[in-house]
């Protein structure tokens, strides 16, 4: 069954002849026939629909938004590059002249400034993703709101009762269905079954009015947060997918920040801790990483003899690795790269949970709106089952009567 039809009873009247014969009128019953075509409906039932599915739409979207970064992120091993980078510069401290531990090291390095690249693509192809979606949904919005006017302008002009005006009214409800998937908003109808639609937000603006339908836009800012307009006057939408999305493109555009924070934070500690320390031979440390973020950062020391592991100053051969040690202790301290990352996955970890949680409850609770939606205004086969066997019953019937009728009449005339 279509959760858009409603059911439609019929309205019957009764089909009378007027006759004269003679100087006596007198009236025919000549059966029923149909005199309006009534339309079952619930403003109220249908309106809960609505919002909910606004409500699970907005939550939908930002969970499977932020879901699709999580992914990225954990894709790109960022955690695992920078323990490994961790573990290769305290296996070096234990025997710091090995060329083979130096060799590591620096490998160990460039791994991590390639998770660091990794994760800022995929993190950014997320947010593309969630970008198409949005403007994938600005031409649905577009189109169901000239929809809606369209139906508007032929509901005034349609019978009250008629099969028209009930296929009209069902167009609408899909339409309003629809749209509530997106954008969430205020739907006023009048006594001629047209709507006037309110969007749901800040400010609350007009998209649909009688027979005019306004224009949706977006646009997107360079850090993919989105932005959006009606007939060119700025809106934030409060639900809907369209909420759902902005609220979770601004969470990626924090994440980002984050994220090139981090890799800055492991360039600064590497590059100061070489410029506090002397390489193998002697000579003061040189730059590890080149970059400024996720993006850039990359390996520019030449060989692992340059790593800096002793104390500036110290010489050639040294085996102290004191300047070492101070990286070490920077990068596993509780507010090194290694605990930030875990912590910004895990509070990403945690908002999902909380979002997949609502999620199922406002499944449920539309679920059961949507059941009540049908039983107010749906078809209900068993009753109807039910009823046409009784509508058969009584045609049966009635054809028994004309038939004992049509015999008596018969015996009637053959008595002349």
């Amino acid at each position: 069954a279509s959760p858009d039809y409603a059911r439609r009873p019929l309205g019957q009247s009764e089909l009378v002849g007027n006759a004269i014969i003679g100087f006596s009128a007198s009236d025919a019953l000549g059966g029923v026939r149909i005199a309006d075509i009534m339309r079952a409906q619930s403003a109220l039932v249908q309106r809960q629909v609505r919002d909910t599915a606004s409500s699970l739409a907005s939550t939908s979207a930002e969970a499977r938004a932020l879901r699709e970064a999580e992914t990225a992120l954990e894709r790109s091993r960022l955690y695992g590059g920078i323990v490994d980078f961790e573990a290769s510069l305290t296996r070096l401290e234990s025997d710091p002249t090995n060329p083979a531990l130096r060799i590591s090291a620096l490998e160990s390095a460039r791994q991590m400034a390639g998770t660091f690249s990794i994760a800022d693509t995929t993190l950014d192809n997320a947010r593309r993703l969630t970008i198409g979606e949005a403007e994938g949904d600005v031409g649905r919005i577009n189109t169901l709101a000239e929809e809606l006017a369209r139906v508007n302008r032929q509901l005034v002009a349609a019978r009250d009762g008629s099969a028209g005006k009930a296929s009209l009214l069902d167009a609408r409800d899909a339409a309003l269905r629809g749209l509530s998937e997106i954008l969430g908003f205020e739907a006023s109808f009048s006594p001629n079954g047209t709507v006037n639609v309110t969007l749901d937000g800040t400010p609350a603006l007009s998209l649909v009015d009688a027979g005019t339908a306004a224009s949706f836009a977006l646009s997107v800012a360079a850090d993919g947060t989105l932005s959006f307009a009606v007939d060119g006057a700025g809106f934030v939408p409060a639900s809907g997918a369209m909420a759902g999305r902005m609220t979770a493109l601004s969470a990626l555009a924090d994440l980002q920040i984050e994220l090139d924070d981090l890799a800055a934070s492991v360039i600064a500690l590497a590059n100061n801790a070489q410029a506090s320390g002397a390489a193998l031979d002697g000579t003061p440390g040189q730059p590890l990483f080149a970059g400024t973020g996720a993006a850039d950062i990359a390996v520019v020391l030449a060989s692992g003899a340059g790593l800096a592991t002793a104390p500036a100053g110290s010489p050639a051969g040294s085996r102290d690795t004191g300047n070492l040690a101070a990286l070490i202790a920077a990068l596993g301290s509780d507010t090194g790269p290694a605990a930030t990352t875990n912590t910004m996955l895990l509070t990403l970890s945690s908002r999902i949970a909380g979002l997949e949680l609502r999620r199922e409850g406002l499944g449920i609770v539309l679920a059961s709106a949507e059941a009540e939606l049908q039983r107010e205004t749906g078809v209900d086969l068993e009753t109807e089952a039910a009823n046409l066997i009784r509508l058969q019953r009584a045609f049966e019937a009635n054809s028994r009567v004309i038939q004992v009728a049509s015999n008596i009449f018969d015996t009637l005339l053959g008595l002349r």
